[in-house]
This record gives structure tokens, C-alpha cells and sequence, in this order.
């Protein structure tokens, strides 16, 4: 931390020492610091700082002064860029670790507005229903028009139990809603797969950790050692907020044999990155469909965009959120620590991410699923009065079975992305057969 240091002279000189760094670091020695713009700006800086301190009611803490300052400056580039104190920079590595208590939803600011990416799936918001693109107004009833990122976020977490209320303006509603959110600790399982129908996978990709590729490698194996071959794959990245780059490039790679992933652009020389795919596997055939919508941000649409621009998989569902830049975790040395953009990501065709997102191949608007389970005709065995029952109980398989067709029930774009695989195969086996024929 910083040392508290008094009187005004001794706040004037640290920001002049500041103004002096500044002009060494940009090696410009032959500038004169009369006529430097960024000398001037910095030398009326001092001057604010020392009447704040001389002529303010109450003695202010020059600490305070100087983060406040520093916090405006960073926080004036864009929505992702922040300044982090040392207790906010502690904040981060927790937050960074996999396990903290919270609510689970990630977070930005988009006009101003304190702005939901996306529920985490399994959490308590997403449990409660808050979804992608909420306007969050207030937490705990203090207007969130004036905070940082970094205040909302942790204003928003806390110990495992306690409650939280957010107080939510959703498109299409009239009236501001308000949910009283229990926190609790959120483990981030980040893969999730399931049987969709004989020979067609599912895996569900809710964040991109350190463990992500490796996850979805090991599903895929087991996919495909069994005694039906795979058909075909929708991978789903709907609400995935993002994560490391260097999953989302490993996750990607697993199913490109060559080519150019994603590549970075940023004004020094070192954040110019290019990412490619290696042939050191055995290339997968299957079809491939990717499900997102416009809580996918980030290593999401990187990968989406990967997969889209080799023409590995068809993009299903609606257009995503267009988080195209990359935050450089930067420390310093009282334990503060800034969260920096420094590039934008671009996918294989050269298309900025930044605030376009990835459209999808076929657009498929998300419907809320109807809890009316009422057969349409017909009549089974089970409904005769008085039928003879079965002891036998399910077996695993088939309690698989019943859990990926409630799932298929519930989720109109899910259905839509089996459909596709499945017409996918059924067109393919046609052309060879009448090729053959």
C-alpha cells in the first residue's frame, strides 16, 4: 500500500514525479515539458490535486485522491479497462482461481449501464433466471449508474448464504424486476456431455478454464469409442462467457487440421499474435453444429468464428455478443494492478469481433418451452384404467434416454441442431447411394 503522505508539497511532488516518469517512459527527451501536451495536462492535474487538498472542507487522503484519479483515466478507454486497487486486484485472482462465492453471472458495462454477458450455468442467477443482456439498475438498492466494474463486482459477491437483491430492467418488460439472490460458492464445472440419440453427441462448453480443452478431448474419446460411430456433434456455447484464449485456441484446434484460428492486433509489437491449428491428430469427419446466442461472448465467438470460417460446423441460433478485445492483466508494485485492453481478436477471414459478434449460419430464435406435457392424440397402455404395472425398474440407459428427450423437449434449438445432423446424414447416405446406384 501506500504510504500516507502529508502536507501539500509532498502530493504535488509525487505527481510531478509522476509527469516526469511519464515523459521518460515515452522517450521524448528533446520535448520541452512547457510545451508537451502531456506534461501540461499532468502539470493541471497537480494543480487540482493540491486545491483539493488545501481548500477541501475536510482533509481529504491523498491515496484516495490518487486511485480516484487513476480509476477515471483508465476507466475513460473503454467498458473492459480498469484500474484495480490492491484489495480489487485481490478480488480478480480470486475470481480467476475457479471457486468463489457469488451469484455466477459475468458481468460488463454497455452505454453506461451495468449490463449482464451471461448467467454461469447452475449458478444461483442463472437458477433465478437472469439472463443475457439484463440492465441491472441496482444492487441492494444502491443505483449502479456511477460504479466500476469492479465495485459492482464486489458489491455483488459475497459469503456463501448471504442474500443479494439486483434490481433488473429486461428488454421487453415494462416494469423493473427484482430478484433476492441467495449467494453461494460457485465451482465451474465447464464441460458437460450427454447422448442426444444413438450415434449423436452433446457437449455443453459453459466457460473456457484450464481444463476446458483437455475436458472436451476426453468426451470426444469417449464419443467415439463406442460401438455406434459418431454421427454427428452439436457443441453448445449459448450463455459461455469466455475465458483463456489459449483454451478457446486448444478447444478449436481439436477439430481443424490446418489453417489460421484466431490472430490479434494491438499497437505494440508483442500483442500482434497469431494462433494455427496443428495436424498432429486424426482429423474428425463428422458433422458438427455449434449453438450460441447472445450470451456467448469472447473465447466463445472465437471459436465459433474458427469452426464457421473453415466450414467445420454450422452456426446455429442467434447473433453473439461481440466482446473482440484483450485485457492484459497488468500488476504494479503496492499490490494494485490494472486490467488493460490491449488487442482485438480476429477471426481466420480477418472480421473484428468488437461489438459485431459472430451471426449465425442459420438463425434460430431461442422459445421459452411450454410445461404442457399433454400427448397430442392416441392412447398407450399406461393410460388404460386399471393396467398392470411394471416392477422392472428403468434401466441407466434408459433414464439417459428420458433426460436428453425432456431436453430436446425443452429446447427449440437444440431440436433444430439434431434435426440438422440428422437431415445432414440422411442427405449424405442419399448421395451415395444414388452415386452408387
Amino acid at each position: 500500500m501506500l504510504k500516507k503522505p502529508t502536507g501539500r508539497i509532498t502530493l504535488a511532488v509525487l505527481v510531478a514525479v509522476v509527469a516526469v516518469g511519464v515523459l521518460l517512459l515515452r522517450g521524448m527527451p528533446q520535448v520541452s515539458a512547457d510545451t508537451d501536451p502531456t506534461y501540461q495536462k499532468l502539470k493541471l492535474l497537480a494543480e487540482v490535486l493540491e486545491t483539493v487538498q488545501s481548500k477541501y472542507v475536510d482533509e481529504p487522503d491523498p491515496e484516495k485522491l490518487i486511485y480516484g484519479a487513476i480509476k477515471g483515466m483508465v476507466a475513460s478507454l473503454d467498458p473492459h479497462s480498469s484500474f484495480l486497487t490492491p484489495s480489487e486486484f485481490q478480488e480478480l485472482q480470486i475470481e480467476t482461481s475457479g471457486k468463489f462465492s457469488g451469484i455466477g453471472i459475468e458481468i460488463t458495462v454497455q452505454e453506461g449501464i451495468l449490463t449482464v454477458v451471461s448467467p454461469i450455468e447452475d449458478t444461483p442467477a442463472f437458477k433465478v433466471g437472469l439472463q443475457a443482456g439484463d440492465k441491472i439498475i441496482k444492487v441492494d438498492g444502491k443505483l449502479t449508474k456511477q460504479m466500476s466494474l469492479m465495485e459492482a463486482v464486489k458489491s455483488i459477491r459475497g459469503p456463501k448464504g448471504t442474500k443479494v437483491v439486483l434490481t433488473i430492467l429486461r428488454s421487453g418488460q415494462k416494469e423493473l424486476m427484482e430478484f433476492v439472490i441467495v449467494r453461494d460458492v460457485i465451482p465451474i464445472v465447464s464441460v458437460k456431455t450427454k447422448n442426444l440419440s444413438p450415434g449423436y453427441g452433446y457437449i455443453r462448453v459453459t466457460t473456457f478454464q484450464a481444463r476446458t480443452s483437455a475436458d472436451v478431448r476426453d468426451a470426444l474419446a469417449e464419443m467415439t469409442n463406442r460401438e455406434d460411430p459418431l454421427k454427428g456433434l452439436v457443441m453448445d456455447l449459448r450463455n459461455n462467457p469466455g475465458g483463456l484464449l489459449n483454451e478457446a485456441v486448444d478447444l478449436a484446434d481439436l477439430f481443424l487440421d490446418e489453417g489460421l484460428i484466431v490472430y490479434t492486433e494491438g499497437r505494440v509489437a508483442n500483442q500482434n499474435m497469431k494462433f494455427y491449428a496443428r495436424s498432429l491428430k486424426t482429423p474428425s469427419t463428422y458433422p458438427m453444429v455449434i449453438l450460441v446466442n447472445q450470451g456467448s461472448a469472447s473465447a466463445s465467438e472465437i471459436v465459433a468464428g474458427a469452426l464457421k470460417d473453415h466450414g467445420r460446423a454450422v452456426i446455429l441460433g442467434t447473433r453473439t455478443f461481440g466482446k473482440g478485445s484483450v485485457q492484459t492483466i497488468i500488476p504494479f508494485g503496492d499490490n494494485s494492478g490494472m486490467r488493460l485492453t490491449t488487442a482485438r481478436y480476429f477471426t481466420p477471414s480477418g472480421v473484428s469481433i468488437q461489438a459485431k459478434g459472430i451471426e449465425p449460419d442459420v438463425l434460430v430464435e431461442a422459445i421459452p418451452p411450454t410445461e404442457d406435457k399433454t400427448e397430442p392424440s392416441g392412447m398407450r397402455e399406461a393410460d388404460i384404467i386399471g393396467h398392470m404395472e411394471n416392477d422392472a425398474e428403468p434401466d441407466a440407459q434408459e433414464a439417459k434416454d428420458q433426460e436428453a428427450a425432456e431436453m430436446l423437449r425443452r429446447d427449440n434449438q437444440l431440436r433444430e441442431a439434431l434435426g440438422l445432423l440428422k437431415g445432414w446424414e440422411i442427405f449424405s447416405r442419399t448421395r451415395i447411394q444414388a452415386k452408387n446406384g
